[in-house]
């Protein structure tokens, strides 16, 4: 196994959670505590230098009075990605973005960058309800749809770290046109900006029957998942999840159970996040605690 990597008794990690909706950032001691955090709201419409500059102003206000000793910086982050390069299919101005590389400069810190709903998943099982679950499926169904994988306790990362995307997973063929090129992927039908689209209302207005429909289009992808990867369990978080609540995950979970009849993924459960409005910020701490080698990220 090698040396372990050694660290302060008193160490933090910035970290860096960037959405289509807002920005945050925060201090977050190796407990998985958040110290000190901000956040605003994503630029719309901006140049990516207008993203960045927002982000960095964030950040700033984030540390402004830190004493803890940072070791790392930490970023969770909408995909596709590949070499610290981000194009968010929700944030249009970044496209081959270098955010690991600018933010390492500007930080003066060792950057690490994933997935959003990776950092989430490593979030889950450090403080949230997949802790001790050696295999377990994490998402985010908010402005997009992203998803991270555990396998036999190891956080799957795909060639470029992209593993996990069940945003793209098709759920309606001939569906709604996807950002990404295809039709009907669950993200272009069931994030905040989909709803809004077919529906014309944004998602705190959605009728019950918006609601079943998403949680019916989310337990069809997630037992899609674990008929594949044999799961038995989904954690989900995001706003448009969270904020539709019990008739959401009622309706999810109804279509996992006829989706997964298989012997070894029947009785697979889909659950709410445990961390709620944290896990975003503590996922992307697990990204940097993980990228430095620490034993207590899977």
């Amino acid at each position: 196994m090698g040396d372990q990597p050694k660290f302060p008794a008193v160490t933090a990690v910035l970290a860096v959670d960037v959405g289509g909706t807002k920005l945050a950032a925060a201090v977050v001691v190796r407990e998985g505590v958040i110290m000190r955090q901000a956040v605003a709201p994503t630029p719309v419409g901006a140049d990516a230098e207008a993203v960045f500059t927002a982000l960095m102003a964030v950040v700033d206000q984030a540390l402004e009075g830190n004493d803890e000793e940072l070791v790392a910086c930490g970023v969770g982050c909408g995909g596709p990605m590949a070499d610290g390069l981000v194009s968010p299919l929700n944030i249009g101005a970044w496209r081959d973005f270098p955010l690991a590389e600018r933010l390492a400069n500007a930080a003066d810190l060792p950057t690490f960058i994933e997935n959003d709903a990776k950092a989430l998943a490593l979030a889950e099982g450090w403080r949230g309800v997949a802790a001790g679950e050696r295999c377990y499926l994490a998402m985010v169904v908010s402005t997009g749809v992203g998803g991270g994988l555990v396998v036999d306790g190891r956080l799957l990362d795909g060639v470029d770290g992209n593993a996990g995307h069940i945003g793209h997973v098709i759920v309606e063929p001939e569906g709604a046109p996807c950002g990404c090129g295809a039709r009907g992927c669950l993200e272009a039908e069931a994030s905040g900006p989909a709803i809004q689209r077919a529906t014309g209302r944004p998602p705190e207005e959605a009728t019950f029957e918006t609601i079943e429909r998403t949680g019916t289009l989310v337990g069809r992808a997630v037992g899609s998942v674990c008929n594949l990867l044999d799961l038995r369990l989904a954690v989900v978080a995001g706003s448009v999840a969270l904020g539709f609540g019990e008739p959401f995950f009622r309706a999810a979970q109804d279509e996992v159970d006829r989706v997964c009849r298989l012997s070894f993924s029947r009785g697979a459960l889909i659950v709410p996040a445990g961390l709620g409005a944290k896990g975003p910020l503590v996922g992307a701490a697990g990204v940097a605690w993980r990228g430095l080698g620490a034993t207590w990220i899977r």
